[in-house]
């Protein structure tokens, strides 16, 4: 998911993607356990995901704070 395309959402469309990429990634963390993981990739792919919803969110209330 490209930066561009999560600045474009609301902030409700962050709250229930950010909701959605945790339980994907706690999805993926148990397949890993268990070995039946197909794709170790996905796993950074989503904590990244998280990573920049996360800071888009943070950029949101920075901004609402200085206005």
């Amino acid at each position: 998911m490209k930066a561009n395309l999560v600045r474009d959402m609301s902030d409700m469309e962050l709250s229930q993607k950010l909701a959605d990429l945790k339980g994907e990634l706690f999805n993926l963390r148990f397949q890993l356990a268990t070995g039946q993981l197909e794709n170790p990739l996905r796993i950074r792919n989503v904590r990244k995901d998280i990573a920049r919803i996360k800071t888009i969110i943070r950029e949101r209330e920075i901004k609402q704070q200085n206005a």
